[in-house]
């Protein structure tokens, strides 16, 4: 089993920033593949963005290009998500997956592993 832990939510204003992180333990190995999705009252999960592991490669969803960063710290087994130039729009609860597969992938059924959520209110 993986666990995840999600911190660093907020209230913050339209404009401003906020960095999310999350700290996975367990059987860490097995997994490739991290990713962020969030949920809006009344909405789907959607995804926000992923990262490999091992390569680093990264992959956003077009609402967010250019304003979330998702990095990672292997020794710390962390990953983070920078949110920048926030947006009404982006208030949601923010989830941390795990992937055990090698292929990044965007759907909610592709990760194995969701942290508990954590709130981001961006206000007007």
């Amino acid at each position: 089993q993986v666990q995840l832990v999600e911190s660093g939510g907020g209230l913050v204003q339209a404009g401003g920033s906020l960095r999310l992180s999350c700290a996975s333990s367990g059987r860490t190995f097995s997994v490739y593949n991290m990713g962020w999705f969030r949920q809006a009252p009344g909405k789907e999960r959607e995804f926000v963005a992923g990262i490999n592991w091992s390569r680093g490669s990264t992959s956003y969803a077009d609402s967010v290009k250019g304003r979330f960063t998702i990095s990672r710290d292997n020794a710390k087994n962390t990953v983070y998500l920078q949110m920048n130039s926030l947006k009404p729009e982006d208030t949601a609860v923010y989830y941390c997956a795990a992937r055990n597969g090698v292929v990044a992938a965007t759907t909610i059924g592709a990760y194995n592993y969701w942290g508990q959520g954590t709130q981001v209110t961006v206000s007007s």
